[in-house]
């Protein structure tokens, strides 16, 4: 499928369907998961931690990067972290140069492991994206990648949700995830 085709099909099927979101990684299409509300209240806690240590740069979310050299790839993750008014002239899918930070908050979907933990990490990394932040659901931790070389995040650190996990430069804020351990343990009690 040529990326143009592409864009077509995922602006057509956003006017179709309310809050479907797809992607274009490896050369293979995928639909995003529509997001719970714990995934939702995530999303919006890293949000307020950006502008709380960071108050010039914003935590969009929603906005599709153009990524990976190989096949012209389209993500839109949960969070692209840039400075305040980066986005200004961007369309729906915007170049990765000035991303500091690309989040993923994992869903509870078939090919959460193969999407968020192997391909985005490759991409993010091609694009030279510095920091990825996966938020882990599944194995309750909080995992941060950095130092993208040739298309490999060479350092790699992961803390357990209640941890504090430092986010290295150009984000260069501590992120304490109490929060997370607490949401989580509320929604596993709830059943």
């Amino acid at each position: 499928m040529l990326t143009e085709q592409f864009e077509a099909l995922a602006e057509a099927a956003m006017r179709e369907a309310e809050g479907l979101r797809m992607e274009f990684i490896g050369g293979k299409m995928g639909v995003k998961a529509v997001p719970d509300g714990l995934h939702e209240t995530i999303t919006m806690w890293l949000v307020r931690q950006c502008l709380q240590h960071q108050p010039s740069l914003d935590l969009h979310t929603g906005q599709g990067l153009k990524i990976e050299t190989y096949r012209k790839g389209r993500a839109r993750p949960d969070g692209t972290l840039a400075p305040t008014g980066h986005f200004v002239q961007a369309g729906e899918w915007a170049e990765p140069d000035g991303v500091l930070m690309t989040v993923e908050v994992t869903s509870h979907d078939y090919d959460t492991n193969r999407r968020d933990r192997v391909e985005k990490p490759r991409a993010y990394a091609e694009s030279g994206i510095p920091v990825y932040l996966l938020v882990d659901r599944d194995a309750g931790e909080v995992t941060v990648y950095s130092e993208p070389v040739e298309g490999t995040y060479q350092e790699r650190h992961t803390a357990a949700f209640g941890k504090s996990i430092e986010l290295p430069a150009p984000v260069g804020f501590t992120l304490d995830t109490e929060p997370l351990r607490a949401w989580s343990a509320a929604r596993e009690s709830a059943g």
